[in-house]
């Protein structure tokens, strides 16, 4: 049964992922609810639409240091669990925020951040991965989804001998990294499908 200190390293975490820097950084520096513009959502992506470049970028980097935060206070505090444990729930408060009514965003920026702090060179690979695709098919959504397989099959395979990826729970957490990504990214599959998703440098078609 979780002990109470590992409990309360979970709450931290959820609450950490919940915090809306879409909807905190828009309403403050542009009086805009991102929610109510372009794909409706609160990630990163949503925010250079809406709020453009700048705006975007400081969404996306507060979305990557919710999950290295998460993961480097489990790492710095020793918790009993194993960080990405921890870290997983920051995710899960990314996507489902009880902060802006469990509406969040796709959980992409936080898988980084959390992928950041405790595998970096991996990350480098999969950065290097997701803008190859990117260039491919012009398509963010479709490079995330890519991206997370990726980190599975990598995970998985472990062909860099990376010792971060040593053991039952990264495999087991990063997969549910990949599961949630590609589950928040249905809408954009059936697009994808459809041959209807916006691609980089079009207008989304409402």
């Amino acid at each position: 049964m979780p002990s109470l200190n590992n409990l309360l390293f979970i709450l931290i975490a959820y609450l950490i992922g919940s915090f809306p820097s879409g909807l905190v950084i828009g309403k403050t520096f542009y009086n805009t609810d991102i929610r109510e513009h372009g794909s409706g959502n609160l990630g990163g992506s949503n925010a250079v639409r809406v709020l453009g470049k700048k705006g975007g970028a400081v969404v996306y980097f507060l979305d990557v240091l919710k999950g290295g935060l998460v993961v480097a206070i489990a790492m710095n505090f020793q918790s009993e669990l194993h960080p990405l444990i921890i870290a997983i729930f920051s995710l899960v408060g990314h996507i489902y925020p009880i902060f802006a009514g469990f509406k969040g965003g796709k959980a992409v920026a936080t898988a980084a951040g959390i992928v950041l702090f405790y595998a970096p060179a991996l990350l480098f690979v999969l950065i290097t991965f997701f803008f190859i695709t990117l260039n491919i098919w012009k398509m963010i959504s479709l490079s995330s989804m890519l991206s997370s397989i990726a980190l599975f099959i990598i995970t998985w395979t472990n062909p860099f001998n990376n010792n971060h990826l040593n053991g039952i729970v990264p495999r087991v957490i990063f997969t549910l990294f990949m599961v949630l990504i590609v589950f928040k990214h249905i809408p954009n599959l059936k697009r994808i499908v459809a041959g209807t998703e916006a691609k980089v440098g079009q207008k989304k078609s409402t």
